[in-house]
């Protein structure tokens, strides 16, 4: 049971659709919270919220479709039972991501370059790819079951 989960996970396409979905997702993200923060003058807490949560509706409908597409129960309630669970996790995500970010930044470390303390960027690719692979792991598992196969 082990092995077989491993295996169906170590999908190297199907984890690139995933990535190549995420990188769309962080495009709609940026692009919402950039247009409500300079064109609505929307605070920027409130505008991530809303970034984040348009680029897992966009995630979610292209996993659907695309990399996930042979897997799921058709039909109305099926689908909305998946969308609610990726949100779920995706939520976890990013609470992940948070406290990578803010652990990591607690640490005495500074990585001066020209005067700016790289320090303070450093932990975001970190925790973005922490994010992804617990993602990955958990939409596969939790939201589309991909072991049921």
């Amino acid at each position: 049971m082990v092995r077989k989960t491993v295996e169906t996970l170590a999908s190297g396409v199907r984890f690139g659709q995933f990535v190549s979905v995420g990188a769309v997702g962080a495009a709609f993200d940026v692009t919402t919270t950039t247009v409500l923060i300079i064109g609505f003058g929307l605070l920027g807490e409130y505008a991530k919220l809303v970034g984040a949560e348009v680029a897992i509706v966009v995630m979610f409908a292209i996993n659907e479709r695309w990399t996930f597409s042979d897997l799921g129960a058709p039909g109305a309630w099926p689908t909305l039972a998946r969308f609610l669970r990726s949100n779920l996790v995706r939520s976890g995500g990013l609470a992940v991501q948070f406290l990578i970010v803010r652990g990591l930044r607690q640490l005495d470390v500074t990585v001066s370059v020209f005067g700016f303390d790289l320090w303070q960027l450093i932990p975001i690719p970190i925790a973005i790819g922490a994010s992804v692979l617990l993602n990955y792991v958990a939409e596969s598992l939790l939201t589309w079951r991909v072991t049921r196969s």
